[in-house]
């Protein structure tokens, strides 16, 4: 991914520097999805190791959903827009993502789990997105943030604009996720027709802007539904939207820096360490 060469006067407002859309993939047991983070042409983002949008209103899209399956050296973030997806765990728990609702999972060193539909008709929709951990907090223990919809503060950044800030902060409104070695930003922003909105992010942080529903513009450059846009480094960040208005997570990490090596679902530094982790799950020992 090439940068373009800063301009001094607009150092400290971000543009788009890549764009583009997601590309068709399934997992679990064949869910249907769009892979945006995590594809060939955007394999990573520092510290993002993923990120996947699922929406369908086709029970055969999500029904199988995500039998149980293990994780280590990463977080997991599930958000929901739309549907009932239950979570269950090897160390006995169980919670129910509903509209609205996160959860933050640090599968550290290491977790089985499930997320299963509880509905088998109507819309399922919403995100998963893969963080990655440093290597010291690598084998940590594993630990759920599960936050309801009331949980999560709501901003009003201008009119017809809010902003739902589920991680960092945003207006000297904090986030409810505690905020771990990467120091996310993650916001849920819904621009209501032709409005504009400022919004002030960690400069040093890798970020990037993605459109779930309408159309906007970030300086030159205008993304649509199903387009991401990875951000320069910069403290500010400009949204335009259209008449349709535009609805959109942004989300910024501070970049680890740090050796990647990845197997299915375990992200370690060498691959000595994702051998270890194959055999740690074989043996029983998540």
């Amino acid at each position: 991914m090439s940068q373009p060469t800063p301009n001094p006067r607009h150092a400290k407002h971000r543009h788009v520097i890549w764009s583009g859309t997601g590309m068709a993939a399934s997992d679990g047991a064949g869910v249907k999805l769009s892979r945006i983070i995590g594809q060939p042409a955007l394999p990573d983002l520092d510290p993002f190791l993923m990120l996947d949008a699922f929406g369908s209103d086709d029970p055969t899209a999500y029904i199988a959903g995500f039998p149980s399956h293990p994780h280590r050296g990463f977080e997991t973030v599930t958000y929901m827009l739309a549907g009932r997806m239950r979570h269950k765990d090897n160390k006995g728990h169980e919670g129910l993502l509903t509209p609205g609702a996160v959860q933050w999972m640090t599968a550290g060193r290491g977790i089985v789990h499930s997320e299963m539909p509880e509905q088998d008709q109507g819309l399922m929709k919403g995100f998963q997105l893969w963080v990655n951990l440093p290597a010291k907090d690598k084998m940590a223990a594993p630990r759920y943030q599960d936050i309801p919809p009331a949980q999560i503060p709501v901003v009003g950044l201008a009119p017809g604009v809010t902003a739902k800030v589920i991680a960092g902060e945003l207006l000297g409104v904090r986030g409810p996720v505690d905020p771990p070695a990467t120091e996310p930003v993650f916001l849920d922003l819904d621009l209501t027709g032709a409005s504009d909105a400022e919004l002030t992010l960690p400069g040093a942080h890798n970020a990037f802007a993605y459109v779930y529903d309408g159309a906007l513009r970030i300086g030159p450059d205008r993304l649509a539904t199903g387009m991401i846009g990875v951000l320069s480094l910069g403290e500010h960040l400009h949204l335009s939207a259209e008449e349709t208005g535009a609805k959109l997570i942004v989300v910024a990490g501070k970049p680890l820096r740090e050796p990647v090596a990845k197997y299915g679902p375990f992200v370690m530094n060498t691959e000595a360490e994702l051998h270890q982790a194959v055999l740690d799950f074989r043996a029983g020992r998540f």
